[in-house]
């Protein structure tokens, strides 16, 4: 079954594949770990920008672990979930002195990683050094359904059964492995699409299940929760103000920052949990590394 989707993936692949500083052949494994980190969640056209600035700042995981959390926080402005800023300093602190500096190649030692979860462990030791794992993003996800299982979309939580198929679909050879999960991760982002899929275009269409019964919809999901007015929101402002400072500020330094007294607490009890704000011992507040 593998070959028969194979050469027309890699073929489309080899065409249309957008020119992303994280697949270049000279890219390093880190310049691969902090893409992955910061594409969670998050559109390619933020992350280059994001990437680009990064990598110049902090070009190899000991520069970064060199720097504090704060330091980390601040590169990421306004990328969204600060949180992996956090995470991502953390790991380069922990490559810099269990890994000897270098971005490790295996699965379970890029699991060890804080904040990194089995689809970057799988990512990073794919994209970066061609070891045969299955990449299962969202978009690959998508399209394995599609074309195997004829489902319009796979279902929220990923299943074993998932992971199966998209292992048995894997070429032998470890760097064809990563090509393969690249070109179908890259026909989902372009082609085969959640709204608006360009069936017409997909060099898979001939053997698509989906197709073939119809293109049936999908059953309607929840609907996402809006960003305006959110904690979400609230703790970004917060957030804002600190970055915006260069060292602790006094807690009513934050009143002005959002009405809800409410929740402005509850968005800065939730930052504190998640080790992006410190409270020193005078109340004052900062970001991590900045307290001193």
């Amino acid at each position: 079954m593998t070959s028969a989707y194979l050469a027309p993936v890699q073929g489309w692949y080899a065409e249309h594949a957008r020119d992303l500083p994280w697949r270049n052949p000279a890219a390093t494994p880190w310049s691969v770990l902090v893409s992955e980190v910061m594409l969670q969640q998050t559109p390619v056209s933020r992350v280059l920008p994001a990437h680009a600035a990064w990598l110049a700042r902090w070009p190899e995981p000991a520069a970064l672990a060199a720097a504090t959390p704060a330091d980390a926080v601040r590169q990421w402005d306004r990328l969204g979930y600060p949180r992996r800023a956090v995470r991502l300093h953390a790991s380069s602190e922990l490559i810099a002195s269990h890994h000897g500096g270098e971005v490790p190649a295996s699965v379970d030692d890029l699991r060890q990683l804080p904040g990194i979860g089995s689809y970057t462990a799988a990512a990073v030791a794919s994209f970066a050094f061609g070891r045969r794992h299955a990449v299962l993003d969202v978009n690959v996800r998508r399209v394995l359904a599609r074309l195997v299982t004829g489902q319009a979309l796979p279902r929220p939580a990923q299943s074993a059964a998932e992971v199966a198929l998209a292992e048995s679909l894997l070429p032998a050879d470890g760097r064809e492995a990563a090509r393969w999960s690249v070109g179908v991760m890259e026909l989902g982002a372009l082609v085969c699409t959640a709204k608006r899929p360009a069936c017409s275009s997909c060099p898979l269409s001939s053997q698509c299940a989906w197709l073939r019964l119809g293109r049936p919809a999908a059953p309607p999901g929840r609907p996402a929760p809006g960003y305006q007015g959110s904690d979400r929101q609230c703790r970004g402002a917060l957030l804002a103000v600190l970055r915006s400072a260069q060292g602790p500020v006094p807690a009513d330094v934050l009143t002005p920052t959002w009405a809800d007294s409410g929740q402005r607490a509850r968005s800065l009890a939730a930052l504190i949990a998640d080790g992006l704000v410190t409270r020193c011992a005078d109340g004052s507040l900062a970001l991590p590394g900045d307290a001193g």
